[in-house]
């Protein structure tokens, strides 16, 4: 045992115990991305630029904030917020102010509402005691501002969109989630292999929450938005988002954003709806209206966003300088160490992934568009599979592109905006995704041009997982109310870049949930470093990263609704046909929107099929629009032998990964696991 000159020991301690999170990137495939290569903010920032940096003029920010008096329902909410932002755990330093600090707190700043708030709030800590003002549900135009003046990085772009760096976490950070096993949670949650859930303790996500509560104490201003999850009235939850950057609040804001009430009324003039939908209709929107706002009251849930600033790497459970914490407990989230927007949408919607079953409502990682009759379609795919793309379908009415609720009353958009992949977006394959980059869309980590500020959506400097944010109302067909009937399709998305599953497959109900529950697609090579062939990626229930409850709970209530309502299910494949990856080529999208609307339409309902070998898949042998060769996917392979090898890694591929599941029981009996196995590929194939 070594010792310095004063006696003391100098024997490293051991190391804290760690949670191992597991390395297997088929469990929780998701939009996460490798870290951008930039050592300093400058560096990041030229990725972002083409040349230099081009300036945006500041005059008259300074003025833009004037000030009224404030009224006791602001000044109470005020303290609410105060409260949230306070210290649990540090006691106050020695008072240096005489009097009552709280009592000559400065008057409120009006901009454009009244319910708009600059305010200061009196926050103490063990050093000093300082002000810091609160920037209260700012509109758009506010938070442009803000985000010019103080966050560097931060630009209008040609169309009027704002453009902005998440800094060097340009996706989801899975690996660094953390949720608080107690003694409820222990039961109630996915823990073990295949769960996104990775526990940690009551003291260490309170270590985290402290850490990021003082982090925002110490910064000058913090924003708030206060808005609700679901648009369904009778299951929305309120929630609170404290922010130290604009552009996440303007980001938030795009995913709650408010409809004038004369459009709320519009679905009723070209739509034939059912009762049920008629009710929903004039129901406020998820963004609270300024009379909702004066009595929120105590959200159901809270987030703490510090992205900007680390988690100490040496606390328990801490595996990076990154930490998203969830304690359902204390209905709060943390978020340490990473500025990606994401993080705050999917927070929540891991939140809802455990409310809304408790209420026997089914929460979805989907999209879902409206016919003109009333029909709806339910569109599940991970990143890359065309989900958002074929939800938003100039000829039906979006009522959301990525998070849904199920209900005995229908189906009801989670959130108020969309959140699209832009990479290599453009006019001519995307033209409302295109058309809804304006004032007030979000545009995370592109490049543009110094000068004309036009952004080039191929660029990848920054990451290939740029996106845009904008609010729902910007897609000139969305639903609004953002509610449906029961669906009658559910279309599950596979981009299969091994070529072998038919481009569409009529699915039984037992075969919904086994893909359901696989939750399919395949990365690509070229999309990461050592990847030279196709690579199968699975995600349970088609957002694993998400869920809280076993993948196998949500595939009983969605087939047992899909039952009820007599809802088909579909596989649609999105990816190659005539080969692999670098082989063969991929399917058209035209193609693919003539199946979508055969869907649909119910053509293919009456279509005549035949089952394939090994997945045993119902493919229809003729369709509208497309060509009758590409539907058996061995027509199209030169090489049959070819064929067959692949097909059959690929069905042992989807056995792998289902053994994570098989030893989970279903109901009273063992009867529907069964059925679900028997759904799956068959391999006496192989024996032939």
């Amino acid at each position: 045992m070594a010792a310095n000159g004063n006696g003391v020991s100098t024997t490293p301690k051991s190391p804290l115990a760690r949670i191992q999170t597991q390395k297997n990137g088929g469990i929780c495939h998701d939009d996460s991305g490798k870290p951008v290569k930039a050592q300093t903010i400058d560096e990041l920032h030229s990725l972002q630029r083409k040349r230099s940096a081009p300036t945006t003029p500041l005059d008259g920010v300074q003025g833009a904030f004037a000030t009224i008096s404030e009224d006791e329902r602001q000044r109470q909410q005020l303290q609410s917020i105060s409260a949230s932002l306070a210290s649990l755990t540090r006691g106050t330093g020695p008072k240096v102010v005489r009097g009552d600090p709280a009592g000559k707190v400065q008057s409120v700043s009006h901009v454009a509402h009244h319910h708009h708030i600059e305010a200061p709030t009196i926050s103490v800590s063990d050093s000093s005691l300082k002000f810091t003002h609160v920037l209260y549900n700012l509109s758009p135009a506010e938070l442009y501002e803000q985000a010019i003046k103080y966050e560097k990085g931060s630009f209008i772009t040609s169309t009027g969109a704002l453009a902005t760096l998440s800094g060097a976490k340009t996706g989801r950070s899975p690996r660094d989630k953390r949720v608080v096993i107690d003694d409820t949670t222990q039961d109630e949650l996915w823990w073990g292999k295949g769960s996104p859930n990775i526990e940690m303790d009551e003291h260490t996500f309170m270590v985290n929450r402290e850490r990021a509560v003082d982090y925002l104490n110490s910064l000058d201003k913090v924003f708030v938005n206060d808005q609700f999850l679901n648009w369904d009235p009778q299951n929305r939850i309120k929630v609170r988002i404290v922010s130290a950057r604009a552009y996440h609040s303007l980001f938030m804001h795009n995913m709650s954003k408010p409809i004038p009430d004369k459009s709320l009324y519009r679905c009723r003039i070209y739509v034939k709806l059912s009762v049920q939908l008629d009710n929903w209709v004039g129901d406020r929107c998820i963004r609270p209206t300024p009379e909702e706002l004066e009595n929120f009251g105590t959200p159901d849930f809270t987030i703490y966003n510090a992205g900007q600033f680390p988690c100490n790497r040496y606390t328990h459970y801490m595996t990076s300088s990154t930490s998203i914490d969830l304690n359902l407990a204390r209905r709060e989230m943390v978020i340490l160490g990473t500025q990606y927007a994401g993080e705050m949408k999917k927070g929540l919607f891991s939140v809802m992934h455990y409310l809304m079953p408790m209420r026997q409502i089914l929460s979805l990682h989907s999209g879902c568009n409206m016919g003109k009759d009333g029909d709806v379609a339910l569109f599940f795919g991970l990143s890359g599979t065309g989900k958002t793309t074929l939800s938003t379908d100039h000829n039906r009415y979006l009522i959301g592109d990525d998070e849904h609720c199920w209900s005995d009353n229908g189906v009801s958009n989670i959130e108020g905006g969309c959140y699209a992949k832009c990479i290599d977006l453009s006019r001519e394959k995307e033209p409302d995704i295109w058309n809804a980059i304006k004032f007030g869309t979000v545009l995370e980590n592109v490049v543009f041009d110094e000068h004309t500020r036009e952004v080039d959506y191929g660029d990848k400097s920054v990451t290939e997982n740029t996106r845009a944010a904008y609010p729902i109302e910007y897609i000139p067909n969305a639903k609004i109310p953002c509610v449906g009937p029961h669906p009658k399709n559910v279309i599950l998305l596979a981009c299969d870049a091994f070529g072998v599953l038919p481009p569409v497959s009529k699915l039984s109900l037992a075969q919904t949930m086994y893909h359901f529950i696989s939750g399919y697609t395949a990365l690509v090579a070229g999309t990461e470093d050592g990847i030279k062939e196709p690579t199968a990626t699975f995600s349970a229930c088609f957002g694993a990263a998400f869920i809280m409850l076993h993948p196998t709970k949500y595939a009983a209530m969605l087939a047992e609704k899909m039952q009820k309502h007599g809802a088909t299910g579909w596989l649609v494949n999105t990816g190659w046909s005539g080969g692999s990856y670098g082989s063969g080529n991929r399917i058209k999208l035209p193609y693919t929107r003539k199946i979508i609307d055969a869907i649909h339409s119910g053509s293919l309902l009456n279509a005549t099929y035949h089952k394939t070998e090994v997945f045993g898949l119902d493919i229809p042998t003729e369709i509208e629009g497309v060509p009758s060769e590409i539907l058996h996917p061995e027509n199209t392979w030169a090489d049959k032998k070819a064929y067959k090898e692949t097909l059959l890694k690929l069905a042992g591929l989807f056995k792998k990964n289902f053994e994570t599941f098989t030893n989970y029981k279903i109901g009273k009996d063992n009867k529907l696991t069964e059925e679900i196995l028997a759904a799956g590929p068959n391999f006496q194939f192989l024996e032939q």
